[in-house]
């Protein structure tokens, strides 16, 4: 590494960018998978308790004065809209303090409030803490994502990033399980079982926020804000780590970039870099999480309700149909996250969000005619969710890496809260509506906006995605602090071995 002098800071010629992608998977990475990509563990668990306690909830006895249409409709969107607000709000200061210490203040932020979620005693206590526990959650999304994708070699990007993200499925089979044992009140009492469901949530985030304390700050924030002595040491003791565990030296890095220090940028040059230097891309981020997000915060946040409604399920059985459909959206990222890195960001993209738009279609109709049952309709489900989750993870994905390195936080947030807002705010509030009237038609039309909404963002992929798969961050949108790029950039990282993820 070497330095010159600026006016205004240090000009740094650097290969530490080279070195984090040319590295081979190892236990290392299995830690930063593990402190960093279970907290959507504690987000699935969240959004699918809640969908599935909604029944118990409204019924006398349970501790709060709340209606089924208020939890799923009321208290999923104040949950959306803090996480929206918590995108926002954490993923400013992620790009300005850096990765590792926002990943700490965000989760423990989740912990107290979804620990005091679980001493509600009144619906405007309940509220007020599902709105600070997306807060929390919110900005995880943008910390968590900006420091995954700049620790894990790019081979393995996408898939790592996909089945991270895909975790959320996870759990939701344990929000399910955990719920069926809620609603029982041969365990449990009405007024107890929802509570330790949260509860357990605060101690899950808790043990989380121990492990994460191992991960360290990204190299690449290190080496942008004048901390290139941090970062050389941070991939030495890296590379160090990995050498010990194969028993020979990798193989050299190759290619260099020279990057010029600052310490922020502004919310005016975020913007022109965003909207004027890559609008095709600021399209198609939007579609993406426009799609996914309108598909996931409506449907799914109110499926217990249609299972109870129109299928005549007991809402202490509702949990056994949604971990089926959870299982079936882990599978979709688990199974389909290589090909992301391997046929390639565009053809993937695009195929998952079709597949899953026309499927869901399908869908819509069977259930109009009245050919689904409670069982039927969950297959179906299971089915389009393979490919939605798939398609939904790759929006994170895609908006965490096709944007430069300085903006990547702020990027991951806006995109989310603006895509979630139009997806995930109105969206619970209208299928709320549309299936407590208890008509087909209502819910028909509810399921078709979803498919509309998977489809166009699919047919904006397939000409505007970005063809990332196994190229450096830094290739793929030349950071704002960069001042020049030598010649010999480094080559794709060879195949993954066999103990690579997925």
């Amino acid at each position: 590494m070497t330095t010159a002098d600026a006016a205004t800071g240090r000009t740094v010629t650097t290969d530490i960018p080279a070195r984090l992608d040319r590295l081979p998977w190892s236990r290392w990475h299995w830690t930063i998978v593990i402190g960093l990509g279970t907290v959507w563990i504690l987000d699935g668990l969240e959004v699918t308790v809640v969908g599935n306690i909604a029944s118990r909830l409204s019924e006398p006895g349970s501790g709060l004065a709340i209606s089924s249409s208020q939890v799923t409709g009321v208290a999923a969107a104040l949950y959306v809209a803090g996480a929206c607000s918590g995108a926002l709000f954490w993923g400013r200061l992620t790009d300005r303090f850096g990765r590792r210490k926002l990943f700490m203040i965000t989760l423990a932020v989740y912990l107290a409030a979804t620990a005091l979620t679980a001493v509600s005693f009144q619906s405007w206590w309940f509220f007020l803490f599902r709105f600070l526990t997306g807060f929390g959650i919110g900005g995880e999304y943008a910390a968590i994502n900006s420091a995954i994708d700049e620790l894990i070699p790019a081979a393995y990007r996408g898939r790592v990033d996909l089945i991270i993200n895909g975790s959320f499925w996870l759990g939701a089979v344990g929000g399910s399980l955990l719920s069926i044992l809620a609603l029982n009140t041969d365990f449990l009492a009405a007024d107890v079982g929802w509570r330790l469901t949260f509860a357990l949530g605060a101690v899950l985030a808790l043990v989380i926020l121990l492990v994460r304390r191992h991960v360290p700050e990204s190299p690449r924030w290190l080496l942008i804000h004048g901390r290139d002595g941090e970062a050389e040491e941070v991939v030495s003791g890296i590379e160090r780590e990995i050498e010990s565990e194969q028993g020979g030296p990798l193989p050299p890095a190759h290619g260099e970039i020279t990057i010029h220090q600052r310490r922020t940028v502004s919310f005016l040059e975020i913007g022109r870099t965003v909207f004027a230097d890559y609008p095709k891309r600021a399209t198609l981020g939007f579609a993406l999480f426009i799609g996914q997000a309108f598909l996931y915060n409506a449907i799914t946040f109110g499926f217990g309700a249609i299972l109870t409604k129109f299928f005549d399920v007991p809402s202490d059985h509702t949990g056994y149909y949604f971990a089926v459909i959870a299982v079936g959206n882990f599978l979709g990222p688990l199974l389909l996250g290589r090909l992301f890195d391997t046929v390639g960001r565009r053809v993937m993209i695009s195929s998952t969000y079709l597949l899953s738009g026309l499927l869901l279609f399908g869908t819509a109709w069977l259930f109009g005619r009245g050919s689904l049952s409670a069982t039927t309709l969950t297959a179906c489900w299971c089915v389009v969710l393979f490919f939605a989750s798939a398609g939904a993870s790759s929006a994170y994905l895609t908006v965490s890496e096709i944007f430069p390195m300085e903006t990547r936080a702020m990027s991951i947030a806006f995109f989310y809260a603006l895509g979630t807002a139009a997806g995930g705010i109105s969206g619970p509030m209208l299928f709320a509506d549309l299936t407590g009237t208890g008509k087909v038609g209502d819910t028909v039309l509810a399921f078709s906006i979803g498919a509309a909404l998977m489809c166009a963002a699919g047919l904006v992929a397939a000409f505007l995605a970005v063809k990332a798969e196994r190229r450096s961050l830094e290739d793929i949108a030349k950071p704002l602090t960069a001042v020049t790029k030598k010649a010999g950039q480094a080559s794709p990282p060879s195949p993954p071995p066999s103990s690579s993820p997925a």
